[in-house]
């Protein structure tokens, strides 16, 4: 069953009414193409006007939406041979950050990601993507695995952020966080990231210190969540939609300001409606990133990698 956000319910209603169409015609014989072609027209109509002039709170509800791809559909579609790899050797294996060693389109290639799940069982064994220490322990031990072997690592970010716990706090998670950005900074092997989903807060620049940062159309990434931003600065969640428009936290907002460097189109609708669609899209986008980079020395991307987040900020935005 297809889930709809609140700005879809005209879509839903539409949709509905095509498909008691579609039932009604199959039922009775009678032949009904004609105003089903018309609703389908309309709701096509209505699709586009909605999703060529959506909020940043919108758009954060799209990010978020429960039947978007997963970074596992993109490792199953795009990484043949793969090989996963668990655990940080130190306290144990996190599931919310998934990885391992295959092929990307004829190169062997290290890929890491967030993984929120799917369902209610898969999503509490990945604990909603939100990583503890060991996840990011892993992480970079992975990198370094990468950079040892002259691997091109690819991280595919989906992430509301890093587990906020007691245990993790007690394991060291803002150490580890920063010592997977120190990593991903400093490996001397082609590093891409994709934001396919929502790029939270330090969990997700942990996997996306990158020479090239890709994002999806309708994805976000911002420092914190809309909830958490409107919580502190209004002492009221429900600012949330006013603390998205704030953060900037959209793709053509971000590539603005230089944190991104490729948006990637997602299907009218959003990658859940043609989830093999965008993932196809973003395929080719990290194939033309990592083509890019390859001819690179370690030193040189490694330097270029540095310098690229030292300059976040430092001028003005045009």
């Amino acid at each position: 069953m297809r889930h709809f956000l609140d700005f879809e319910r005209p879509i839903a209603e539409l949709e509905g009414k095509i498909d008691e169409l579609r039932h009604l015609s199959t039922d009775s014989g009678l032949n009904i193409a004609e105003e089903v072609g018309r609703l389908e027209a309309q709701a096509g109509r209505l699709l586009q006007q909605s999703y060529g002039r959506l909020t940043p709170w919108q758009k954060v509800q799209v990010a978020r939406h429960p039947d978007r791809p997963h970074a596992s559909s993109y490792i199953a579609a795009l990484i043949s041979d793969l090989m996963p790899l668990a655990g940080d050797r130190a306290f144990g294996e996190d599931s919310a950050i998934i990885g391992g060693i295959g092929r990307f389109r004829g190169r062997s290639v290290l890929v890491l990601g967030t993984e929120k799940g799917a369902d209610t069982e898969s999503r509490v064994k990945h604990n909603f993507g939100m990583a503890r220490p060991e996840g990011y322990r892993k992480a970079r031990r992975l990198m370094r695995l990468a950079e040892r072997f002259g691997l091109p690592v690819l991280t595919l970010v989906d992430t509301a952020g890093a587990y906020p716990g007691i245990d993790a706090e007690a394991r060291g998670q803002s150490e580890a966080i920063a010592r997977a950005i120190e990593t991903c900074l400093d490996i001397r092997v082609p590093v891409v990231s994709a934001i396919i989903g929502e790029g939270g807060s330090g969990g997700a620049i942990a996997l996306a210190a990158a020479n090239t940062v890709l994002m999806l159309e309708h994805a976000v990434y911002s420092v914190i969540s809309p909830e958490g931003c409107a919580s502190i600065l209004w002492r009221d969640g429900a600012h949330a939609p006013q603390a998205a428009e704030a953060l900037k936290l959209t793709a053509p907002e971000l590539l603005r300001l230089g944190v991104i460097d490729r948006v990637v189109p997602e299907p009218l609708g959003g990658a859940h409606r043609l989830p093999g669609q965008a993932i196809a899209a973003m395929g080719e986008a990290l194939d033309e990133a990592l083509s890019a980079l390859l001819p690179s020395d370690g030193d040189r991307l490694r330097e270029d990698r540095r310098r690229k987040f030292l300059a976040i900020g430092s001028t003005p935005a045009g």
